[in-house]
């Protein structure tokens, strides 16, 4: 095998234990606490344009989640429809989920596409993902469907 092809082999393997270890199921990328995004507040990207952490004392628990909230109001506009803020692939990386991996979403690079939040694992990620948005969501689309109950581990073998 190429140097270059076992070298991206092997870093794969590694996020996609370290994701697992963090997930706390195979459709929701939650720390071992089930708290998710990180802690950040899912509202605060679609009011506030910008990653937002919320506080420890506002939560609400969503599919076995827990969500931070920056403030009592954003706390009540996501209980009125969660659905609205969750980030697409249960936060993992929408480039990851292009390729058919899950890999965490780190919620400092995200964007919002058509009213949807979409997580990437790092600045370049996010890039060549911000080159064709709309053929990425497409293939992530495809690709969820059938990844989206495995765990990440298990999409590397």
């Amino acid at each position: 095998m190429p140097f270059t092809k076992s070298l991206v082999t092997g870093f794969a393997l590694s996020v996609a234990i370290a994701t697992s270890a963090f997930a706390a199921g195979p459709e929701l990328n939650a720390s071992s606490t089930g708290l998710a995004l990180q802690g950040y507040d899912p509202v605060a990207y679609f009011t506030e344009g910008k990653p937002t952490q919320g506080n420890w004392k506002i939560t609400s628990i969503y599919e076995d989640a827990t969500y931070r909230f920056a403030s009592e109001e954003h706390k009540a506009t996501f209980e009125a429809n969660p659905e609205a803020f969750l980030p697409q692939y249960g936060g993992y990386c929408a480039f990851g989920t292009a390729m058919g991996f899950k890999f965490d979403g780190d919620p400092n690079y995200w964007r919002i596409v058509d009213g949807e939040l979409f997580l990437n694992i790092s600045k370049d990620i996010q890039e060549r993902w911000v080159s064709d948005i709309p053929n990425f969501i497409h293939q992530a689309d495809a690709n969820w469907t059938e990844i989206e109950n495995k765990t990440p581990a298990s999409l590397q073998q």
